[in-house]
């Protein structure tokens, strides 16, 4: 028999609250990555107000989109509307709630035609089932393993933000090849970690400027600006080497995979 939702929040009067179910921007931005990196900023999520006043009711139950599973959704807490402005809402989270923001996480369908981000709750409220309850605020994926790495920037961005140490271990002290993918247009960029830099350091390069200094991506990036990475790329491992393994060992296999995926001819790779 499933758990509800509410009985674990216990909500008496669901026809006070609007639902938020916080999913990605129109920017790329996705708001669990938001939440990882910053709560004031995901604060401000729940306070933004565009052109239709959305939060019309006294309270606010909200919900982030929780990605790592299918239709899963992490609670981001209860909020009392105490203002409305036409720039915003001045908002008041309720304290009693707050030892499950970022620890339970539930399980919704999101109907095909539930447009926006703002529903009553009582509508939807007995819909929603308990998947699991967090040991701890979810601070960002664990590292899946060297071949499962294949991660958004934005997603990288948090969990190199908040130095996860499970991610820093892996990828701090080893050398290799990785990929990075555009997938707005497909092309791709292989690049290598060696010498006194491991991949974690390479790859905090990459989210620190948005090129990490390639030729190609520093001329797309100069260009469009680091939103385009946030939006855009996609990072993977091809390859890890020990840190003992020569530097030529690793120039030589990041040209084989160069050769191999056409980076040169189709991708973002000059030489």
């Amino acid at each position: 028999m499933p758990i509800l939702l509410n009985d674990i929040l216990k909500i008496a009067a669901p026809s006070a609250y609007k639902l938020h179910l916080a999913g990605r921007s129109p920017g790329g931005e996705h708001p669990l990555d938001v939440f990882v990196r910053d709560r004031q900023t995901w604060h401000s999520w729940n306070a933004w107000r565009g052109s239709k006043n959305d939060w019309t009711r006294p309270r606010i139950l909200s919900l982030i989109e929780y990605y790592p599973q299918p239709d899963a959704w992490l609670f981001g807490g209860v909020y009392e509307v105490i203002a409305r402005r036409p720039d915003g809402y001045s908002l008041a989270q309720d304290p009693s709630f707050e030892k499950y923001v970022g620890r339970l996480v539930t399980r919704f369908h999101r109907y095909q035609g539930m447009r926006g981000r703002a529903f009553k709750l009582e509508s939807y409220l007995d819909q929603f089932t308990v998947s699991e309850l967090l040991p701890a605020v979810y601070s960002g994926e664990h590292f899946p393993g060297y071949g499962w790495v294949n991660h958004g920037f934005e997603a990288l961005e948090s969990i190199f933000g908040t130095g996860r140490p499970d991610w820093r271990a892996a990828l701090e002290h080893v050398k290799g090849v990785y990929l990075i993918v555009d997938h707005s247009n497909g092309k791709k960029y292989v690049g290598s970690a060696y010498g006194e830099a491991g991949l974690w350091a390479r790859w905090a390069c990459y989210l620190g400027t948005g090129h990490g200094y390639n030729d190609e991506l520093v001329a797309l990036i100069g260009a469009q600006g680091k939103g385009y990475a946030r939006q855009n790329f996609r990072f993977s491992v091809l390859e890890v080497m020990a840190v003992t393994t020569p530097d030529s060992v690793v120039l030589a296999r990041e040209a084989h995979w160069k050769r191999t995926l056409l980076t040169r001819a189709f991708g973002y790779n000059r030489n």
